[in-house]
């Protein structure tokens, strides 16, 4: 045994994890519900929130500074106040808050040699890690990372290594692939790119209209043709994200994505599958999984619930040395959270038809669709998959959405906006968390808000 191994296996050690676990879940016990601030904390909480702002250069789009402490989908703010967290963070809550596993493996983490793990310097769970993401995905290759926007800028320059001297990238209209000076180019909001110089070349595919199923796979075929006709032998890559978070939760069909897919590989394009949202959010683990797209996918990227980003590759894209490398790969908590969350979900019956995902999908999908029938005109929708459920309220517009999720952040429940045009509201709810006692509490505040504020 190594001495950290004897560590670990300290009698010490175990007796002080079960005493903050203890304390831990005694003091979750005073979290029930949703409750209001608290009066005698409001000024401070709102000086705190100036201050913050001040130093960061800008307005908190919610006035949320956590204290600490939640249970489950439950928590805390510093103003006392508890909330349903139906957002997670956009994404890395997916365990909710204050989790007793993640409590365990985190004080694990604690007493090992480093805060971060790099590049240069890994321990031997990094290696668990890369072992279980490359076996779970079917992708020979794992490249680990500090955010979903890294694991999409090192498969972009996998692709374009490989695919040298083409430049050009595909994507979906309304598709969001990240901020970075590059994914700022990919990602279709002009806004976000504003005053930036151009970095890539880019051009657009019409998303899948389950409207129009047969007539919007024949444009997207289309337009892609368009593209590579203009510029031969140009593109690299094109991005699939098989759900579009940001675009409003709009899914796609095996038929369509098969369909481009097919066609990139007859041009010799690669085909890369942006799992940062979608990753363990569908009934099976990766979205291209669940669409049955495995044969086809040269390049995926994962982050979000995960805690540590990954890009993940076949062996035809291997780098050559020195175009993949950074200081930080993740902190020793994250990579033992990691390896705690993905574990579960492959084994704890979160996947397929009778999954956990699946129940809380349709569990809260029914509530929607009840509001849908005895209201009349007050949403359209539901809309999404698994884990991610969006609705349209009041015909989307934006200004009326956007006050809408205020409110309801003040009424105790923190979803978020997507898309444009409509604008929807969307939830991606915790799902190792949430139960559906959540779910009806959360309903029935959203359906009271929605009809107070139409």
């Amino acid at each position: 045994m190594t001495i950290a191994e004897r560590l670990l296996q300290d009698p010490r050690i175990a007796k002080a994890k079960q005493l903050l676990i203890d304390a831990v879940r005694d003091h979750q016990q005073a979290i029930t519900s949703v409750r209001p601030p608290k009066e005698e904390l409001k000024v401070s909480y709102h000086k705190l929130l100036e201050q913050f702002t001040q130093a960061r250069g800008g307005k908190l789009w919610y006035p949320y500074l956590g204290s600490g402490i939640g249970k489950g989908a439950l928590v805390e703010l510093l103003d006392g106040s508890v909330k349903y967290d139906f957002i997670s963070g956009i994404g890395p809550h997916y365990w909710g808050h204050s989790n007793l596993e993640l409590v365990a493996s985190s004080v694990d983490a604690a007493i090992s040699d480093t805060v971060m793990q790099g590049n240069l310097q890994q321990n031997g769970d990094t290696v668990e890690l890369c072992q279980l993401l490359t076996h779970v995905s079917g992708l020979a290759h794992c490249f680990l990372t500090t955010s979903g926007v890294m694991a999409n800028e090192n498969a972009l320059k996998l692709a374009f290594q490989k695919k040298f001297p083409a430049n050009r990238v595909l994507a979906f209209s309304h598709c969001f692939a990240g901020r970075t000076l590059a994914t700022s180019q990919i990602t279709d909001k002009p806004g976000f790119r504003e005053g930036l110089p151009p970095t890539l070349q880019v051009d657009y595919v019409p998303f899948y209209d389950p409207k129009r199923p047969e007539e919007s796979t024949r444009e997207a075929v289309r337009a892609l043709l368009e593209h590579t006709n203009r510029y031969p032998k140009a593109h690299a890559v094109m991005i699939f994200e098989l759900v579009q978070g940001e675009g409003g939760f709009n899914v796609g069909t095996r038929a369509f994505f098969k369909t481009l897919m097919e066609l990139c590989r007859s041009l010799g394009i690669a085909v890369f599958a942006d799992e940062v949202q979608t990753f363990g959010r569908l009934p099976k683990l990766f979205g291209y999984q669940y669409f049955e797209l495995d044969e086809y996918v040269d390049l995926s990227a994962i982050g979000k619930l995960s805690q540590v980003c990954a890009t993940l590759f076949t062996d035809a894209f291997k780098p050559r040395a020195g175009l993949l490398s950074q200081t930080f790969t993740g902190s020793t908590s994250a990579i033992r959270a990691a390896l705690v969350m993905i574990r579960s979900l492959v084994n704890d019956h979160y996947f397929g038809k009778e999954g956990k995902i699946e129940k809380i999908h349709h569990h809260f999908v029914k509530h929607l669709q009840r509001m849908a029938g005895q209201h009349p005109g007050l949403i359209e929708g539901p809309f999404g998959i698994g884990a991610m459920v969006a609705f349209t309220p009041y015909g989307g517009d934006g200004d009326k959405v956007n006050h809408l999720m205020r409110v309801l952040f003040d009424a105790g429940i923190i979803g978020f906006v997507a898309g444009s045009h409509p604008t929807r509201v969307r939830f991606l709810l915790p799902a190792g968390a949430v139960t559906a006692e959540d779910i009806d509490a959360a309903a029935e505040i959203l359906e009271r808000v929605l009809l107070e504020n139409r």
